[in-house]
């Protein structure tokens, strides 16, 4: 039974017995990442059998292993029963190799990277409300986009840390004053480089800007700016202009807002070329939904009339936490299809046993293999996974005009 709180003789007793839980906590999950990936603690990502790399590529698996018998490109190491196994980064060797032997039009198919005439892609990944699936969605998708050979930097902007976390990066521990975005966009003399904040993760083609509570400070820091008028550049221009910083680096962006409409996601939303908005089919969500797009829009419009670019490739919902059987959900998805169309994404993020186990250590599905779930249910929820990350890619390549 739960002892309940009594007061202390002095003011400070709730403040420190917050401040000692959350040390606990802290230690606890640091514990927690040195036991689930020893002996150093760091996050790695597994092989991938023959039959996944050729898929990812885009050929046969036969294709591949003539390749291999030939001894063009980087070797597989066998495992058990004679697998052959690859390191993501030796599937992007492959691409490599592949787009040497076929110069052209099929080039880009195998090395899809953006030529100097696209645009770099920035997709803000946004809702006020929390739950509605929004890290859950950028990890996969800027996972997917990197797997399938596309140079992805992922852009932590809520101080919660979900993100960096999911990539390996404990913000208590792993990420100290300065070492977030808000590094990048302050309004003093400690302001520093992006570049020098973009971290390498253990997923090739795949960098992080990490976030911790000091995000927070943007919040704080603006409108006392805007008072002093030393603002100098526009504060919703400071994200995007940070960001043009490293854009030669990087084919897509995937930002992941904070759950709320403050200036971090102001200045998200006026970086972003493509913005994916998130909602879980429940009557309630829709609701809040609704007053977050009406919030957005007012505020989008000061921005515009102050000079903010606001023009978007592309917006689209997307339903997260998706059940198929249940009925209440299905009426308000069609309800959402009746209102807007094809800017509800055709597939959904279902609901999946296989996420959320993969979740408890701190990995996601691309990360885990099939042999952890049983066969269907690792199956479907990598299906539609797929289809919803194959349709954004869709996407960003007919704003690339391709």
């Amino acid at each position: 039974m739960t002892t309940p709180l009594k007061k202390a003789a002095h003011p400070g007793y709730i403040d420190a017995l917050i401040k000692a839980d959350a040390r606990t906590l802290s230690t606890q999950l640091q514990a927690l990442r040195q036991r689930f990936f020893a002996p150093a603690a760091e996050k790695a990502l597994r092989r991938f059998t023959s039959g996944e790399a050729a898929r990812l590529i885009g050929v046969s698996d036969s294709y591949l292993r003539q390749i291999s018998l030939a001894g063009e490109g980087p070797q597989p190491e066998t495992g058990v029963g004679g697998r052959r196994l690859y390191t993501l980064e030796q599937i992007n060797q492959l691409r490599k190799h592949l787009a040497g032997l076929n110069p052209g039009a099929k080039e880009r198919v195998y090395l899809p990277h953006r030529t100097a005439t696209e645009h770099f892609q920035v997709i803000a990944v946004t809702n006020f409300k929390g739950g509605s699936g929004k890290t859950t969605t950028s990890v996969h998708l800027a996972q997917y986009l990197a797997l399938h050979g596309y140079r992805v930097l992922a852009v932590d902007l809520d101080p919660q840390a979900s993100l960096s976390a999911l990539l390996g990066f404990q913000p208590e521990f792993d990420v100290q004053a300065n070492e977030t975005l808000y590094g990048a966009i302050r309004y003093d003399d400690e302001r520093r480089p992006l570049r020098e904040i973009i971290r390498p993760t253990y997923f090739r083609g795949l960098d992080v800007i990490p976030a911790n509570l000091e995000l927070h400070e943007f919040e704080h820091t603006t409108p006392k700016a805007l008072a002093e008028g030393g603002v100098g550049e526009f504060f919703f221009a400071r994200v995007g202009t940070a960001l043009d910083t490293a854009e030669d680096a990087y084919d897509v962006a995937i930002i992941d807002c904070p759950p709320q409409l403050g200036f971090l996601t102001l200045g998200a939303l006026c970086a972003a070329t493509s913005v994916l908005i998130t909602v879980h089919p429940q009557m309630l969500d829709v609701a809040s939904m609704s007053q977050f797009l009406l919030m957005t829009s007012d505020l989008l419009t000061v921005v515009g009339e102050a000079g903010g670019d606001l023009k978007f490739d592309f917006l689209r919902y997307l339903v997260t936490r998706y059940e198929p059987n249940d009925g209440p959900q299905t009426q308000i998805v069609a309800f959402l299809r009746s209102l807007f169309g094809e800017r509800v994404l055709t597939p959904m993020m279902l609901k999946s046993t296989a996420v959320s186990d993969a979740g408890l250590t701190k990995q996601t599905l691309y990360e885990v293999g099939r042999e952890n779930f049983s066969r269907g249910t690792y199956d479907r929820a990598l299906e539609a996974l797929d289809a919803v990350n194959g349709e954004i890619e869709t996407l960003i390549k007919q704003a690339w005009g391709r």
